[in-house]
């Protein structure tokens, strides 16, 4: 009889993701996401994750240019 492997929530993702993305995910995370997981979801939110620090670098780095009168 083999035991349900338990797939990692939208939220679960992201955040596995993040930790990742800081270098701080604990290896008990680490061995929930490799273990039954999708790799495309993984990938798919990485990707997003980078979309989203990039948008918000273009952001800060414009206010600061209008702040500075540039």
């Amino acid at each position: 009889m083999t035991t349900p492997v338990s797939r990692s929530t939208l939220l679960q993702t992201m955040k596995s993701v993040l930790a990742a993305g800081f270098g701080v995910q604990s290896s008990r995370n680490r061995e929930r996401d490799f273990s039954g997981n999708n790799p495309v979801r993984f990938v798919i939110a990485g990707l997003m994750g980078t979309a989203l620090f990039v948008l918000i670098m273009i952001l800060i780095v414009r206010l600061v240019l209008r702040a500075a009168g540039g």
